[in-house]
């Protein structure tokens, strides 16, 4: 496994996602993630996903950023607790959509942001 996939894989353990980091460990993902997502073809039902996981992003980073910044920092800790809590919502539907290929690789290169900003 290289180290992107190892850093990908963490990433989606703490979220708790672990049928993402199930999904990066496999060998259909071993490949490298392209950085275009306008490259992978989405059904409509993935694109909304992806457009909530998108709009999730941008609460969730600054939130974490926060409490980075100030450990104590109720506000973001709580804010976290409650993104988290909307991302296990998807759970069963990211399981689905992490068997499609297309929708997988997308999935990580937005992801790419998260990673960037985050860790």
């Amino acid at each position: 496994m290289n180290d992107y996939e190892e850093s990908r894989r963490t990433f989606l353990a703490k979220l708790g996602l672990t049928v993402g980091a199930v999904a990066v460990g496999s060998a259909k993902l071993s490949a490298t993630v392209l950085n275009d997502k306008a490259d992978f073809v989405l059904t409509s039902e993935q694109k909304q996903l992806m457009e909530n996981y998108e709009v999730w992003m941008d609460k969730f980073i600054p939130a974490v950023q926060a409490q980075r910044a100030d450990q104590n920092d109720q506000n973001a800790k709580a804010k976290i607790m409650e993104l988290s809590e909307q991302a296990e919502s998807w759970r069963a539907e990211l399981t689905e959509y992490m068997k499609d290929e297309n929708f997988a690789r997308y999935y990580m290169t937005a992801t790419e942001r998260l990673t960037k900003e985050v860790y």
